[in-house]
């Protein structure tokens, strides 16, 4: 279903010429398995554990068949992103640009944008720095989540996975509230960002590969095994929660980051567009069998992060330490594209001398305030579909298919593509609007709900 938009539409603009993939690629670059690994591993994470509850939003019908229109629709969003590099790096005679650089030279196309140029390069910079700091604050509440619910059910826990819709225990041990485990993990998470090369967590990010797909597969058995029939869930949800389900959604599938650093580092780049059919043809299926079977089996009852579901026996309690190894180990994979743009321009200021000090100072207050975010907002389908309706909804829909118009509109870009592409950013934006807005009334409501129960029980008391 994806195959056709590897072939040039006409009026989409040529394709780089044979001997620009030549001189990008190399033999020291990846190959073309390494390149979809890398390509997996940067779309699945903590969106995936999201999407039964991002279908219990939509519906059981309509939430799946909105999953596989948006993959196809991002899938496409990405393909556009890499014809527009490969154009622009032509024209520039650059052997590889950027999400930003591409950005920026797209608007230096349009006469009128020439002077503001850099304000492409800029906003594309900002959005990814959000999008890359709320995964940060995201994974934050993830790992305390989890665990807090792995210490309380302790005493609970059994060899029996009898299933239990929700989670609850009837021996509990005292524990802290989810905002203080975010503080305990904060000086772990400090010393992660403080390796000063990636290649030294390999090893620690190969296990956690391992690990998170080693527990995708539990959390499968035990999902599958445990749908109950009759089936009694609505084919579609509530109008008003369907700006939440796409923000949840295009979080899950923000990979567009990846893209351009992937297709540059081939050895034969040529191939990226199949590496990039396969690759997120994997990703959409996940996607949509996760979150429809997550949700046949766990119903009304389905959490934030479908591990929260997960019956407190041993095993299943393994499954959720394990992901959230896998989870905080990714944390600083994650964290090292906002420290790329923001940390080496500030370092560049100062002395020599203080280099070092300067960039672990700022390492530090970034994640800080990744913690100090995911404090004040606790609730985790809420941070999810509020940071993937905030920034990814911008990178992943709007920005490339504007981004097309700007570059090939001199060299006649085809109605029918110029509508496609203006459709597809509106569809961008109004999730945006609307995502944020009802994440935000949402997360004000729980906080006075919250609020009002502590209130309640400091007055029983």
């Amino acid at each position: 279903m994806m195959a056709s938009s590897d072939v040039d539409i006409q009026g989409e603009g040529p394709s780089r010429p044979q001997r620009n993939y030549e001189r990008i690629g190399g033999q020291t670059g990846t190959t073309f398995f390494q390149t979809l690994i890398h390509l997996l591993k940067g779309n699945i994470g903590t969106g995936l554990l999201g999407l039964p509850l991002a279908v219990k939003n939509a519906g059981l019908v309509l939430g799946p068949i909105s999953l596989l229109v948006m993959g196809v629709i991002a899938v496409h969003c990405m393909r556009l992103l890499v014809k527009c590099s490969h154009h622009l790096s032509a024209k520039m005679n650059r052997p590889s640009l950027t999400y930003g650089e591409a950005a920026q030279y797209g608007m230096e196309n349009v006469l009128w944008l020439r002077r503001h140029s850099h304000w492409g390069r800029r906003t594309v910079n900002l959005f990814l720095i959000i999008t890359q700091l709320g995964f940060c604050c995201v994974y934050f509440v993830f790992l305390s989540d989890n665990v807090k619910q792995v210490v309380e059910a302790a005493n609970a826990t059994t060899f029996s996975c009898h299933m239990n819709y929700t989670n609850q225990t009837q021996i509990l041990v005292p524990s802290f509230d989810s905002r203080l485990y975010m503080l305990c993990f904060l000086p772990a998470m400090i010393l992660l960002v403080f390796t000063p090369n990636l290649k030294y967590l390999a090893p620690l990010s190969l296990v956690a590969n391992l690990v998170m797909t080693i527990s995708l597969v539990l959390i499968y058995f035990y999902s599958l095994t445990h749908i109950t029939s009759p089936i009694n869930l609505p084919a579609v949800g509530r109008a008003k929660d369907y700006p939440l389900f796409f923000g949840t959604a295009i979080f899950a599938f923000e990979g567009i980051g990846v893209v351009l650093p992937l297709e540059n580092k081939m050895q034969r780049p040529q191939s990226f567009p199949l590496v990039l059919y396969l690759g997120m043809g994997i990703v959409t299926f996940l996607y949509t069998s996760l979150g429809t079977i997550g949700y046949l089996c766990f119903g009304e009852h389905i959490e934030g992060s479908i591990t929260l579901n997960l019956p407190n026996c041993w095993t299943y309690q393994a499954v959720k330490l394990l992901y959230c190894f896998g989870i905080f180990i990714t944390f600083a994979l994650q964290f090292y594209v906002p420290a790329e743009i923001i940390i080496p321009p500030v370092v560049a200021r100062v002395s020599a001398r203080w280099e070092t000090a300067v960039d672990l100072l700022l390492r530090t207050v970034l994640v800080i305030f990744t913690c100090a975010l995911a404090i004040l907002i606790p609730e985790l389908d809420l941070v999810i579909s509020l940071v993937g309706s905030v920034s990814s909804s911008f990178l992943a829909l709007i920005f490339p298919p504007i981004l097309q118009i700007l570059i090939f509109h001199t060299e006649g870009l085809s109605p029918l593509v110029t509508i496609k592409n203006i459709v597809i950013s509106l569809v961008g934006l109004i999730g945006f609007l609307t995502g944020t807005y009802i994440a935000i009334v949402e997360i004000v409501a729980r906080n006075r709900l919250d609020h009002g129960e502590a209130l309640s029980s400091y007055m029983v008391q």
